[in-house]
């Protein structure tokens, strides 16, 4: 049976992956003296979604060719690479933006919030796995008011191999102390989905604006039961559990 709920944060719980994407377009702004924030940078983002802020911020870099503007900043900010310097601007604009509790409660998914709700009403164990560092993942969870409904909480820096390393996800079921085919895993990244599928688990992918294409266009998805209807997400995850369940009992 399914006895453990493991859920990502970022695009699952809360749409912070849509905020994240719009600081990195507003330090792209600042750094080259825009009108607006750069719509490059979004979709630059949308192509690393669910990888670390450290490869995220090289990516975005590398596409948008901004070194030249970086390597002038590093003494103001007290680094050694440039990739530092646009992760330390894209995190105070971010930090800004989410010091705002109403913007946190707005972009929050309720299906997949009440169905962690649902899941600790039942009795399961429930667990956060997120690549996001500590101090983020808490606010967030503070500001809604979920951190009491997580029997765990995995961060970045438990772990030393990000997603699509399934570390996380085997250190959340050896410390709830499950198998990993007892777990539902809810994530919507294309690395998110592979980690949780390498670390044998079950998974339900919930596709987003941000996380929709690649999740079609990367083949070990074809092992995942997607969502692409929020509304449907209780109804979709009912059906995961029947059939684990008709394959654990030979049905």
């Amino acid at each position: 049976m399914i006895r453990a709920f493991l859920f990502d944060l970022d695009g699952t719980l809360v749409q912070t992956e849509k905020i994240k994407a719009l600081s990195y377009a507003v330090a792209v702004q600042h750094l080259l003296g825009l009108s607006q924030p750069d719509q490059r940078a979004i979709e630059a983002y949308r192509e690393v979604v669910g990888e670390s802020r450290d490869i995220a911020s090289q990516y975005i870099i590398e596409k948008l060719e901004l070194q030249h503007k970086l390597l002038p900043l590093m003494a103001k900010y007290r680094v050694s690479q440039p990739g530092e310097v646009l992760t330390a601007m894209r995190t105070a604009i971010y930090a800004d933006m989410v010091s705002d509790p109403k913007i946190l409660r707005e972009n929050q998914w309720p299906y997949t919030v009440e169905l962690l709700r649902v899941a600790r009403e039942a009795t399961c164990k429930t667990a956060l796995v997120t690549m996001s560092k500590r101090s983020d993942a808490l606010h967030v969870l503070h500001t809604l008011g979920i951190e009491r409904l997580l029997d765990l909480i995995v961060t970045a820096e438990d772990i030393r191999q990000g997603k699509p390393d399934p570390e996380g996800y085997i250190l959340a079921a050896n410390r709830l102390q499950v198998e990993p085919h007892e777990c539902l895993v809810l994530e919507d990244s294309v690395n998110g989905v592979q980690a949780a599928q390498a670390a044998g688990m079950n998974v339900i992918a919930i596709a987003t604006p941000f996380t929709n294409a690649a999740l079609h266009s990367d083949q070990i998805i074809e092992h995942a039961w997607i969502v692409h209807e929020p509304e449907k997400l209780a109804e979709t995850v009912q059906r995961r559990i029947e059939e684990y369940n008709r394959t654990i009992h030979g049905g």
